[in-house]
């Protein structure tokens, strides 16, 4: 049985180990048929700064866009959106939820505060069904919450900004 010289795991679960990059070296020159990329990144770099897409079929895009857990399941990277749904309670009562601010950086707890203010109505961090959290604002503020999201927080684009009607997303703008 081949061991890492390393981490002293066994090779194929080195890049579940605690550092892949130190082991990366030693991979390329005594198991470079488990791991075919390491040792096209190394000839990418011989050549001369060439990206592995030029050397071999795999697109560098591809990889961006797709993170690795351990257990070698695939994550895929989570999109930059603001989702708002609006919810009926009792026949003429509606309650706006708005999910996805934090991913912009935006601290929801002001978040609440200021559209409470503007919109003269409750507003309140929630934990949400999928243990993210959201903001819930009483009333029905579709109409003017793109408005008043791309003027306070700036670094909001206006096509981030997605509807949820009847189950499915719709572009704001």
């Amino acid at each position: 049985m081949l061991y890492c010289g390393v981490c002293s795991l066994p090779p194929e679960y080195c890049e579940f180990g605690p550092d892949f990059e130190k082991c990366k070296p030693w991979l390329v020159e005594n198991a470079s048929d488990l791991y075919p990329e390491l040792v096209k990144e190394k000839i990418a770099q011989q050549l001369g700064g060439m990206t592995v897409s030029d050397v071999g079929n795999s697109s560098k895009t591809q990889e961006e866009e797709i993170k690795r857990l351990p257990g070698g399941k695939i994550k895929k990277k989570e999109k930059l959106e603001v989702l708002v749904e609006r919810v009926t309670r009792n026949k003429r009562k509606c309650l706006t939820t708005i999910k996805g601010l934090d991913m912009f950086g935006v601290k929801l707890a002001d978040a609440s505060k200021k559209l409470g203010k503007k919109f003269a109505s409750g507003a309140s961090v929630v934990k949400g069904p999928t243990e993210k959290e959201q903001i819930d604002v009483q009333g029905d503020i579709l109409l003017d919450i793109v408005e008043f999201i791309t003027e306070t927080w700036q670094n909001i684009p206006e096509s981030a900004i997605y509807f949820i009607e009847d189950g499915k997303k719709v572009p704001a703008c």
